[in-house]
């Protein structure tokens, strides 16, 4: 049973974990079986983006999900202008670009409204009101029901925070990246925005092939952490799961979903066998407050040094 969390100040209660469907791939069989399998698991909510595939991911969950709208909530997101067929893309937060690019999607996608629609990035130099003015409008239509952003950047959220009616922002956060934790979940568990998370495994190295990814993702180190550091984080995380007769994803979920400010965590699955595994690792994360301070003191708790005011 996962349980559900409301989204913000949204009448959108999602499932604590959602499925992230940048990595389903392009083959439709495939992509509706992780759908269905994430379905059938009790997750409701699932994320996607306009960019991913140049717009065939859009595609391909929306023939997935046919005959299935009533048992999910779709979030999307734009702002990254690409054209099909051409190489490449740049960022583009106009009133004009945004609008165009919501029409595309909920085209590929097949929908007459999505449930979150989402700023998919964002600088201090973008015109801030022109977007949060796109978003007022798209929601009065009732093309979208929400909106959000999707930044790591303490400037740009403080400001959406200040000027406009949010109900999300979308963030890395995790054991290693715990940035967040401090100066920007608190704010916005203040204001009723609701944080979805992105990168709560940490490239797969918090999980039980921690090892294994390190020597795939972690030689160059990770954000304030050198690479013999982050070797020796995975093998303490290790260590404390089988002290608990856990597994160390379960304890990475439950450590991200411990703060009141998370709605939901974003996992992605490449195979219906990996959705399975995130649900049985989510199914035994519901951490004590004693494993939660035993978990803190093996990562910094590093701050955002970059993008402030």
């Amino acid at each position: 049973m996962i349980k559900k969390r409301q989204l913000g100040h949204s009448d959108l209660h999602i499932s604590e974990i959602s499925l992230g469907c940048m990595n389903l791939g392009t083959n439709v069989k495939q992509a509706t079986n992780i759908i269905d399998t994430a379905l059938d698991q009790g997750i409701n909510y699932l994320d996607t983006a306009d960019l991913y595939d140049f717009g065939e991911n859009e595609r391909i969950l929306g023939q997935a999900i046919k005959g299935k709208r009533d048992q999910v909530m779709i979030a999307t997101k734009g702002g990254n202008h690409f054209e099909p067929g051409k190489e490449g893309w740049y960022w583009d937060p106009s009133k004009a670009y945004l609008k165009e690019a919501f029409k595309n999607s909920l085209l590929r996608l097949g929908l007459d409204y999505i449930d979150l629609y989402q700023l998919h990035g964002g600088t201090i130099e973008d015109p801030t009101d022109e977007v949060i003015e796109t978003f007022e409008e798209l929601q009065q239509e009732g093309l979208i029901r929400y909106y959000g952003i999707s930044s790591i950047r303490p400037n740009v959220i403080k400001r959406f925070v200040e000027r406009s009616n949010i109900t999300s922002v979308m963030m890395q956060y995790s054991l290693l990246d715990r940035r967040p934790e401090e100066e920007v979940l608190n704010l916005l568990n203040d204001n009723h925005i609701g944080v979805v998370v992105r990168g709560a495994l940490g490239k797969g190295m918090l999980t039980s092939i921690g090892q294994t990814q390190w020597q795939k993702k972690g030689q160059k180190g990770f954000l304030n952490y050198d690479s013999a550091e982050l070797k020796s984080i995975i093998t303490s995380l290790q260590d404390l799961a089988n002290d608990h007769n856990l597994s160390p994803q379960s304890l990475a979920i439950g450590y991200a979903l411990k703060h009141r400010a998370i709605s939901s965590l974003v996992l992605g699955a490449s195979t219906p066998e990996q959705v399975l595994d995130n649900v049985r690792a989510y199914q035994d994360a519901q951490i004590s407050d004693n494993v939660y301070n035993q978990l803190k003191p093996l990562t910094k708790a590093n701050i955002y040094e970059q993008h402030r005011d």
